[in-house]
């Protein structure tokens, strides 16, 4: 797509209307330089429903939402904002081929965990003259941070990116499924089973790759459990005393031999989980290099914490999955076609508050 002046807002269709898209229509009609004008539902009797309603907002933006991808393609957006759970390659090849970018927080970032995904993107986006951005907070934008904290360095020998949440508030989500909480601890196909669940972590491995201009060997996953110490009566997942209530997951990417890059995910769904697992509730970047780098990054709500409801502590986590795909926008429709990563990008940046 051609680069667009910078005062001419761009024309965004926002694709579904569930818990990410919630946190990115706002977001989209709250910008100056973003024009919404179109929104897919999935849903019949979401058809012809006001996005801004659907999406929980108090007043009407005065776009409905169709399930008809024909008439989306026919405005001819600048971009979709991409937020389903999971990707759509034929969708998303179709998209592509007319000439429409994408941002996307639906599992992808470089295509290297979808077999097959990356050729096909490639070829439709260059095809169509557009370019694909996968992000989310992680795997996504934590893989920034790594990136920026490298910018100090003479040399750097291992990056690490560590994610440490206690999760039992999304408890009952249904990206929890496939991890396998409450199974029986050393349960026979249980690590496959979340190495299959996880694997778009991968991308992020190969996302900090790209940006050092290294191509990485193999990308290995290690997964270690922990156990409940007692039952967990978790709203929508109970979690018997026992059963596994705490995953250490590790996508560790291997150059010459040597483990160069790591992405550490914590999740625990209690305290008291054994072997000790502590959830810092942040994230951390350590960098092995010269000089030694440690970032600590905590994100904390705009309102008392006193005041905090489940639905609030939802509300973070939706936000921090799709701004760094709103806040992308402007960068890739101005880029190259393909599949675009932060290596080929400028850091994605928010509104400013007036």
């Amino acid at each position: 797509m051609p680069q667009l002046a910078t005062d001419t807002p761009l024309r965004i269709v926002q694709w579904t209307t569930g818990n990410v898209a919630r946190a990115a229509l706002p977001a989209i009609l709250g910008r100056p330089d973003l024009e919404l004008v179109g929104c897919y539902a999935w849903s019949q009797d979401k058809v012809g429903q006001d996005a801004a309603l659907l999406c929980g907002l108090g007043e009407p933006c005065g776009v409905a939402a169709t399930d008809d991808v024909d008439t989306l393609l026919a405005l001819k957006p600048d971009c979709v904002v991409y937020t389903p759970l999971y990707p759509d390659i034929d969708l998303l090849e179709r998209v592509l081929r007319a000439g429409v970018n994408v941002v996307t927080t639906a599992e992808f970032l470089t295509g290297h965990s979808k077999p097959g995904f990356p050729e096909r993107l490639r070829a439709a986006a260059a095809e169509g003259g557009a370019s694909i951005f996968g992000s989310g907070m992680n795997p996504g934008y934590a893989q920034l941070l790594s990136i920026v904290a490298t910018g100090v360095c003479t040399r750097v020998r291992h990056i690490r990116s560590v994610e440490s949440v206690d999760v039992s508030a999304f408890a009952s989500d249904s990206n929890m499924n496939g991890l396998g909480w409450g199974r029986p601890m050393g349960d026979p196909g249980h690590v496959d089973d979340v190495r299959a669940a996880v694997a778009v972590f991968a991308d992020g491995v190969h996302v900090v790759a790209a940006s050092l201009g290294i191509e990485l060997d193999s990308v290995d996953c290690r997964v270690d459990f922990g156990a409940a110490t007692k039952d967990l009566p978790l709203e929508g997942r109970p979690i018997a005393k026992g059963t596994v209530a705490g995953l250490d997951v590790r996508f560790i990417g291997i150059l010459d031999g040597r483990e160069v890059i790591e992405l550490h995910q914590r999740w625990v769904m209690d305290s008291e989980i054994d072997p000790p697992m502590p959830a810092d509730h942040g994230y951390r970047i350590e960098i092995d290099g010269t000089p030694q780098v440690s970032l600590t990054l905590g994100l904390l709500p705009d309102q008392p914490l006193e005041t905090l409801t489940v639905a609030d502590l939802h509300g973070i986590g939706m936000t921090i999955t799709a701004m760094p795909a709103v806040n992308a926008i402007r960068h890739v429709v101005a880029a190259a076609p393909g599949i675009l990563t932060y290596a080929d990008i400028p850091a994605p940046a928010a509104a400013l508050v007036r």
